[in-house]
């Protein structure tokens, strides 16, 4: 891959290796059904699944190896604008975008459509705002050109802090994704599945930088969209004999919309919401006197198991009381917590429809109801606005994609690129909501309904990995599933669609590679700008500007792995949700890098104290907002009193906050403060202009 950039031998010798790469995928994923129908057995295939795909990228990794600083941070410019929107759609789709999105869909219904439009609408804003221009630019990082466009360290400073908070955020969600997935696959345990899958994003961003991440992202994009749309298009199939969910979509939501009705009324389900309605409220009372509760929860757990061992009862039974009886909370605070718990839990459940929306609901409420409905209503509006123009934002101010950018061939590659990465995560974003119905139609029409010792294996295994992933329970004691008795988490949706639809288990291996491609390939992304802001922005163009080239690429993957390692403690502890983390980092770009890059392309009066001043006040107006409501990060920082939600926005959308903060920050200071000089002037002016030739002008180091 030596040729020049762009030139058409360049081209044609990638679309060989492509092509045949996709062949051979094919044919891998053929041989392995033919080998699971005559008995291959299914843990054998997850193995294979996983370790061919990691060996595939660890590959392209070894051959991608350089130590050559433009190679290594921008993959020598010289990527065509195809292959990098290929690569750009597979940085983009992360964990939160394969897995996640059709989950969100599932639980959330219409009110999930805000991140396909967010998202989506955010690589307008690159399209339209930036991808250009920074091309143009033509350095390594963001930071870069913060630091190019308003002069001084400072500046440069800020955006290497930002750049390192939101991409850590966005990488803990992703190697989250790895460690779920490797322990589908394998059986292996959650933290042990993380650390397997952190090799397989070590090799390809350690050795090649920019360079090995591109093209093993290009690989990753054809196993990630294969898998992502031959279960649903299976289930299509399935369900209405039309291979293309899109066109039966808005007929299987009807279908969906009348089976919730029925649900609705169902007095079976309404037997369920009474009995986690109790249960909610016996650990209520247990929260009137603690101390007095947990005395007499030890000695009923002591008593009984006593009285089994007095009627020599089964061992099973003796050991399952003993069990109980350890998990009884070992001090009042404890309790207090636990119980406190349960009573939210045990009340989120005891919701119709599982505490799910009707799915084509568009807002909770009713405009036309009682003052109180019509709040509601507005509120939950609201709330879609906030959060389609907090990822649309972020979209726009995330470094890892933006920094994408400056590895094509020229200013016109680089919208062509954004063009074509828009048609590429097209391809998933318009198949997410068709999948996320037919699933739901798959589980009110042939799970609820099922008696529990025939429900199908994968809900025990499942179980297994994660009991907060998927749970069910016979609380009304009848021996039938009923929807409200199950519990299922966004995060799986996807992941167990082919065992939902009762496909052979070679689908289920091929959608976990695809899972584990998109959390692999942002991953790499993530990890390599959060290196390169260390290396290039903090210890090269601030600490030492001597350091050789070869210095440089060394300490960026020293970094690169401290960092990985890191990250990967924390995901081990499971946070929260992936939704919620990558919707943090949306928020984080938003307040941060958005208002600071629009204002440095397009607003020659913005300056240093402006864009500084503006870019910390949006991130900690951003940071203080979230710590104050989101309930994980309350408990992590010991934040007791209620939550104070600003116009009832939720804290997924505190990015929107941050940014007008930021803007209102940067205009403000910037117009009191002193004017840029005359070469900050004209170097925002000729950003602007057109280049004079297809490569571009340099933006000054």
């Amino acid at each position: 891959m030596e040729q020049s950039p762009g030139s058409a031998p360049f081209r044609r010798r990638l679309d060989r290796i492509y092509l045949a790469y996709t062949v051979g995928f094919i044919g891998f994923v053929l041989g392995l059904a033919a080998l699971e129908q005559v008995g291959l057995p299914k843990r054998w295939i997850g193995v294979i699944f996983l370790l061919s795909t990691v060996l595939l990228y660890a590959g392209i990794g070894v051959l991608s190896r350089t130590t050559d600083p433009t190679e290594y941070y921008v993959a020598g410019r010289r990527v065509p604008a195809f292959y990098n929107g290929m690569a750009t759609a597979a940085d983009w789709m992360s964990a939160a975008s394969f897995i996640g999105l059709a989950g969100t869909l599932y639980l959330q219904g219409y009110g999930g459509l805000a991140f396909v439009l967010g998202w989506t609408g955010g690589y307008c804003l690159v399209a339209l705002l930036l991808a250009p221009y920074l091309r143009k630019f033509g350095q390594f990082t963001i930071p870069d050109f913060l630091g190019a466009r308003y002069g001084g360290q400072l500046p440069r400073a800020v955006g290497v802090l930002a750049a390192v908070l939101c991409s850590f955020v966005y990488l803990v969600a992703q190697i989250y994704g790895v460690g779920l997935i490797t322990a589908r696959l394998t059986g292996v345990d959650f933290v042990i599945g993380i650390f397997l899958g952190l090799g397989g994003v070590l090799v390809c961003s350690f050795l090649g930088g920019m360079r090995a991440v591109t093209w093993t992202q290009v690989a990753q994009y054809i196993i990630l969209i294969c898998a992502f749309l031959v279960p649903v298009m299976w289930l299509s199939i399935k369900q209405t004999g039309v291979p293309i969910p899109q066109l039966v979509y808005g007929a299987q939501l009807a279908k969906v919309t009348e089976r919730e009705r029925q649900l609705l009324n169902d007095p079976k389900e309404q037997e369920v919401i009474a009995a986690f309605k109790a249960r909610a409220q016996d650990y209520a009372a247990r929260l009137v006197d603690v101390k007095a509760s947990l005395a007499n929860e030890r000695q009923a757990g002591r008593r009984t198991v006593e009285a089994l061992k007095a009627n020599n009862a089964p061992l099973a039974e003796i050991q399952a009381a003993e069990k109980a009886l350890l998990r009884i909370p070992k001090n009042e605070a404890a309790a207090r917590e636990a119980w406190t718990r349960e009573v939210a839990s045990n009340e989120a459940r005891a919701r119709p429809l599982a505490g799910m929306p009707p799915h084509a609901q568009q807002f909770a409420g009713d405009p036309q109801g009682s003052a109180a409905e019509r709040e509601r209503f507005n509120l939950s509006r609201l709330n879609f606005l906030a959060l389609v123009l907090c990822l649309m934002v972020g979209t726009a101010g995330l470094p890892h994609i933006l920094v994408r950018c400056y590895t094509t061939p020229s200013v016109q590659e680089a919208r062509r690129s954004v063009t074509w990465a828009l048609l590429f995560i097209f391809l998933l974003y318009m198949t997410a909501p068709a999948l996320a119905v037919m699933v739901k139609y798959e589980v009110f029409n042939v799970l609820v309904g099922t008696r529990f010792d025939q429900l199908p294996t994968w809900i025990s295994t499942w179980s297994k990995v994660d009991s907060s992933l998927l749970s069910v329970v016979d609380i009304n004691k009848d021996g039938i599933l009923q929807l409200g008795e199950m519990r299922i988490g966004g995060d799986i949706v996807v992941l167990a669609t082919p065992e939902i639809a009762g496909l052979p288990y070679v689908v289920s291996g091929m959608v976990a590679a695809g899972g584990l491609a998109a959390a692999l390939s942002t991953a790499d992304g993530l990890l390599l700008t959060i290196a390169n802001a260390l290396s290039h922005d903090s210890y090269f163009k601030m600490i030492n500007p001597q350091a050789s080239a070869a210095r440089r690429v060394a300490l960026s993957k020293v970094t690169l792995l401290a960092v990985a390692l890191g990250a990967a403690a924390v995901a081990a502890q499971r946070p929260t949700d992936i939704v919620f983390l990558v919707s943090a980092a949306f928020s984080l770009a938003a307040a941060s890098f958005f208002p600071a890059l629009v204002a440095g392309v397009f607003w020659t009066r913005a300056n240093r104290p402006g864009v500084v001043a503006g870019m910390v006040s949006g991130l900690l107006v951003t940071l203080y907002y979230l710590v104050q409501n989101e309930p994980w990060l309350r408990s992590l920082f010991g934040v007791t009193h209620p939550p104070t939600l600003w116009f009832g926005i939720s804290p997924i959308a505190a990015g929107v906050f941050g940014m007008a903060v930021g803007t209102a920050v940067i205009v403000v200071v910037s117009l009191l403060t002193t004017a840029p000089d005359a070469a900050s002037d004209r170097f925002t002016r000729e950003l602007r202009v057109p280049p004079r030739d297809s490569s571009g002008l340099p933006g000054p180091q």
